[in-house]
């Protein structure tokens, strides 16, 4: 068995500012940029605190760590590949975060068979994969929940009719936007 090489991610505020994270070297993982996740963070600065959050397709983490730092009060992360779940499971162990679970397995999945409310929705699959658009049609959110979705600048999704995009940015590669489910 060939050992993972590993890199790091910082956290860039809260509680945990500063401290480093590994995440394995694996092809297609790309943890959210500090320049991107300082943008996304100051959006959403008096709506993290005290929340559910959902980080699907955590790959790194750095969104979902990024949260619990922040205040969240739990935070879920879904990962398929095993070598990057074991790692998530190490590092909120390092971090003594007690009020987040990893769960080893398909997004998809898990979103079809979990229609769970959460205040805050983290949706950065991996890219070229064709999974963005099921995560989408898959999500049952409540009213007042907010979804931050990062894609390839490339793909064009359908988003649902009741949310309301609050922000949008892009790069020559990747959109980032924020969203919010309307009230009926």
């Amino acid at each position: 068995m060939s050992k993972i090489s590993h890199h790091q991610l910082r956290i860039i505020g809260g509680e945990w500012r500063s401290r480093r994270l590994r995440f394995p070297a694996i092809d297609g993982l790309r943890p959210t940029m500090d320049r991107v996740r300082e943008t996304v963070f100051n959006w959403l600065q008096h709506d993290v605190e005290g929340c559910r959050v959902l980080d699907a397709f955590a790959g790194s983490g750095a969104l979902g760590f990024e949260a619990l730092s922040r205040g969240a009060k739990e935070v879920i992360f879904l990962e398929k590949h095993p070598a990057a779940a074991v790692q998530l499971k190490e590092n909120l162990q390092t971090l003594g975060a007690s009020n987040a679970q990893v769960w080893a397995g398909d997004a998809l999945l898990w979103l079809t068979q979990n229609p769970e409310p959460f205040d805050l929705v983290f949706l950065d699959p991996p890219f070229g994969k064709n999974l963005l658009q099921p995560a989408l049609d898959s999500l049952q959110l409540l009213p007042g929940a907010l979804i931050y979705v990062e894609h390839e600048a490339t793909l064009k999704p359908q988003f649902p009719d009741k949310w309301q995009e609050l922000k949008c940015k892009n790069t020559k590669e990747f959109y980032f936007r924020l969203f919010e489910v309307e009230e009926p």
